[in-house]
């Protein structure tokens, strides 16, 4: 009789915070993690959180927006913590057709609607007692770079400044359909906008470097690892081409971040934010060879350069913040 053969092993699910239980982690971390389920006022719930430090308050709040596919919790996240780390409140929500919040996983057929719910749930925040005076900086990766621009043309005093993470300001042509593809897509989107039919590589793989948290980055049990969407596409392609030609009213202070070998959103186009914009305060920093995702896909060494410099800039604005309040309270 042949010998059975036993069942594979499950594959172990790698979470961001290794074998810790999360609520654990945070609390390692010094900071309470906070989530709530909000109702915006065209009628989606959107699922948010916010991560505050312990031990002292918060200098300053920072509202992050996560990519296209992505969502605010497993590895974007992380990024949150280093934040709060660093002596600052943070807050995010999960975009419409992301993560916990409504709509169809992966579907985003109007980002001027996902503005509004991202400003609706920041101004929340804003208001709060506590929080009242303290300078107010945007997060953005990729997509969410191209929302954080599109929040500030919609406030433009609202925010004290922005850190725009290889920003989605145009889509890179080594992403996009080819021409004669793009059209035909073009005409059946018109019927069938939820359609995942869009050919394009894995995000994942295109990237993250680091082998080890490509591999996190892809277990991410809430990731929309589909095909993108008709509609989807087409709406990412109306925006940033609307986006590409208003950098040059760019105005609040920023800092624009790119690794030279991105794939996925082009380095070119954040130099041109940075030759262009109107803003008399503007940095960009270029890191030859990495890749699309900087913070949680580089090497450790690479991570720490760019984790210096945004700590940087952060501590200089912050900084600046409080001299002007200063001087205004004076006056």
């Amino acid at each position: 009789m042949a010998e059975l053969t036993p069942p594979a092993a499950p594959v172990p699910l790698l979470f961001p915070w290794g074998d810790m239980p999360e609520e654990e982690y945070f609390k390692s971390k010094k900071l309470k993690n906070e989530r709530e389920w909000v109702k915006t006022p065209r009628g989606i719930s959107v699922f948010t959180q916010s991560w505050v430090p312990l031990e002292h308050a918060p200098e300053a709040l920072i509202f992050m927006v996560h990519g296209y596919g992505n969502d605010s919790s497993w590895v974007f996240q992380n990024t949150a913590i280093l934040f709060t780390q660093m002596g600052y409140a943070t807050f995010a929500l999960d975009l419409e057709g992301h993560g916990q919040s409504d709509g169809l996983k992966g579907f985003m057929p109007n980002l001027d609607n996902v503005v509004l719910d991202c400003s609706f749930v920041f101004n929340r925040v804003k208001q709060r007692p506590e929080f009242h005076k303290l300078p107010c900086f945007l997060y953005g990766e990729s997509l969410g770079g191209a929302i954080c621009l599109l929040l500030h043309f919609q406030e433009p005093q609202n925010y004290d400044g922005a850190i725009l993470m290889a920003p989605m300001c145009k889509i890179s042509e080594k992403m996009a359909p080819p021409w004669p593809v793009r059209q035909i897509l073009t005409f059946i989107a018109h019927w069938l906008p939820t359609w995942p039919i869009v050919p394009t590589k894995d995000l994942v793989d295109q990237s993250v470097k680091d082998p080890v948290k490509r591999e996190i980055a892809r277990n991410n049990p809430r990731r929309y690892a589909g095909k993108p969407r008709l509609g989807t596409v087409l709406e990412l392609l109306r925006v940033t081409a609307r986006l590409s030609e208003k950098l040059k009213d760019v105005s609040f202070p920023f800092l624009v971040i790119h690794g030279d070998a991105d794939v996925v959103t082009d380095p070119a186009v954040s130099k041109f934010l940075y030759e262009n914009a109107s803003s008399e305060d503007k940095t960009l920093k270029l890191y030859e060879g990495m890749q699309h995702s900087l913070i949680q896909g580089e090497t450790d060494d690479n991570v720490a350069i760019i984790l210096s410099d945004l700590r940087a800039w952060l501590k200089a604005h912050v900084e600046q913040k409080a001299v002007l309040s200063g001087n205004k309270n004076s006056d």
